[in-house]
């Protein structure tokens, strides 16, 4: 799955704050950065682990700017 710096993605499971299950990808590299859409909180992952938890790209970063 295609995936870039800036995307909102829906991962499998909700955030424990039950607002939102979308996640913002802040930084990318080994690790993957995501910041919660609804409480503002960041999880790190291994990139490996986060493909795993990775349910779909919601949208691009450059989507919908024009």
């Amino acid at each position: 799955m295609e995936y870039d710096l800036n995307d909102i993605v829906e991962m499998k499971k909700p955030h424990p704050c039950k607002k939102s299950n979308y996640w913002k990808i802040i930084r990318m590299g080994a690790d993957i950065r995501i910041k919660c859409e609804g409480c503002g909180s960041s999880v790190m992952f291994p990139r490996r682990e986060f493909e795993k938890k990775l349910k779909k790209v919601v949208k691009r970063a450059g989507e919908g700017d024009e």
